[in-house]
C-alpha cells in the first residue's frame, strides 16, 4: 500500500510523525511525506527532524510566500504531476491549511482516495480560510477521522456520511504527540531554567482577526497588562504580531520572547499557571497538561473544552477577558476525562486504513 502524506506547516509534521511511526509497524505499507513548502520555516533543519524523530520529506514542492489563490493553484499543479508519476493508493491530509485542500482536491480529481485527519471540526466562521479548507476537504474525502465526538456530530448535522465515505471517531493525534514528546521535552528543553520562570501565565497571539484589527488588538493588550500586574505573563511573540506592534509604537510591560520550538512550548505549557491564546492547537495542549485556558477568540472548534469548564471564550473585549481571568484562575475541572483518545488516535487511524 503506497500512501502519500501531504504536509505544509510545522504542526502538521508533528501530527504526521505519530501516524508515520504507526505505519512503520506494518510491513505492507510504504509512506511518502510530501512537503508543499507552505510554511518556509528555517527552524525545520536537520536537527528538527532528528530530535522529533520525523521522517524527512521524500518530495518538497517549495511553494510558499504567495496569496491563497496562487499558492493553492501551484500546489494543485505540483501535486497532480507528482500523483500521476507516483500513482499512490491513498493520499493522507491533516487539518485545514491550503496544503490540506490542495492535497485533497488533487487526489480526488485523479480518483485517488483521500483520508482527512481532523475531519468534522467547525468554527462556523466562513471568514476564516481554515474553515473553508476544512469544509471542502471533508466533502471530497473517503476516510474522515474525527478527533472528537462533537466533530462527528457536526458532520451528521451536515448530512454526512455520503455513500463513498467512512467516518470514524479516532481521537486526536495531537494528544498522541504531546504525550510522546512530553518526556523528551523535559530532557531537551531548558527554557524554564534559562528564563528563570515560575508562576506565570503563558500567552500567544497571532490570528489575523486579532492582530489586523487595531481595536481588538489594543483591547486584548490592555487586559493582558492588567493580568500581568497580578501574575507575570510570558508572550512568545509571532513575527507578524511583533511587526504590527512596532508600527503602532506600543510597548509591552510583560515578558516578550522569540517564537519557540515544540519542545520549549511543551515545557512552557507544563510549567505555567494558565494559558491564554487565540491558537487552536494550544487550547487542546493546555488540556493535555491539565491547564485551564482563556481563548482570545469569539468562537472555538473545541467546544467540548468550553462545555467541560476547561476553556473560557473571552473574545477581544477587555472586560470579558478580565472576567474570564477571574473565573478561570479558581477553576479546578476534572482533567481526567477522555476527550481526545488518550494517545491512541494514530493506532485507530492506521488500523482503519490498512484493514
Amino acid at each position: 500500500m503506497k500512501i502519500f502524506t501531504i504536509v505544509g506547516a510545522r504542526p502538521q509534521f508533528v501530527k504526521a510523525a505519530v501516524v508515520s511511526r504507526e505505519f512503520s509497524n506494518h510491513a505492507g505499507v510504504k509512506e511518502y511525506i510530501v512537503h508543499t513548502g507552505q510554511h518556509h520555516d528555517p527552524n525545520m533543519s536537520e536537527v528538527f527532524f532528528e530530535e522529533m524523530e520525523i521522517p524527512r520529506p521524500a518530495f518538497n514542492l517549495g511553494i510558499h510566500g504567495l496569496g491563497h489563490g496562487a499558492m493553492t493553484g501551484q500546489m494543485l499543479e505540483g501535486l497532480e504531476k507528482l500523483f500521476l508519476e507516483q500513482k499512490p493508493d491513498l493520499v493522507l491530509v491533516y487539518g485545514d491549511t491550503n496544503s490540506t485542500l490542495a492535497g485533497a482536491l488533487s487526489a480526488v480529481k485523479l480518483h485517488i482516495p483521500v483520508a482527512h485527519v481532523e475531519a468534522g471540526l467547525r468554527s462556523y466562521n466562513m471568514r476564516m480560510p481554515e474553515e473553508v479548507n476544512r469544509i471542502l476537504t471533508d466533502r471530497v474525502s473517503t476516510f474522515l477521522f474525527c478527533p472528537t465526538a462533537q466533530a462527528d456530530e457536526n458532520l451528521k448535522k451536515e448530512g454526512y456520511p455520503f455513500a463513498h465515505m467512512k467516518i470514524k471517531v479516532s481521537g486526536d493525534v495531537m494528544q498522541d504527540a504531546a504525550l510522546y514528546y512530553a518526556g523528551k521535552s523535559a530532557l531537551r528543553s531548558g527554557i524554564i531554567q534559562k528564563l528563570n520562570l515560575e508562576h506565570f501565565v503563558l500567552c500567544t497571539l497571532h490570528r489575523a482577526e486579532n492582530t489586523d484589527q487595531p481595536k481588538r488588538l489594543m483591547a486584548i493588550l490592555d487586559a493582558l497588562e492588567k493580568i500581568h500586574q497580578e501574575t507575570p505573563l510570558v508572550l512568545p511573540l509571532h513575527p507578524r504580531t511583533r511587526k504590527i506592534l512596532e508600527q503602532s509604537g506600543r510597548t509591552l510591560p510583560f515578558r516578550v520572547i522569540e517564537p519557540v520550538g515544540y519542545f520549549d512550548m511543551l515545557e512552557l505549557i507544563k510549567h505555567c499557571r494558565m494559558v491564554m491564546t487565540d491558537s487552536g492547537g494550544l487550547q487542546k495542549e493546555a488540556f493535555f497538561f491539565s491547564k485551564c485556558c482563556i481563548t482570545l477568540r469569539d468562537e472555538t472548534e473545541w467546544v467540548e473544552l468550553v462545555e467541560g469548564g476547561y476553556n473560557e471564550l473571552a473574545g477581544a473585549e477587555e472586560s470579558r477577558i478580565l472576567l474570564a481571568w477571574e473565573k478561570m484562575k479558581s477553576q479546578k475541572p476534572d482533567f481526567g476525562r477522555d476527550l481526545y483518545g488518550k494517545g491512541h488516535a494514530a493506532r485507530a487511524i492506521v488500523q482503519e486504513l490498512i484493514g
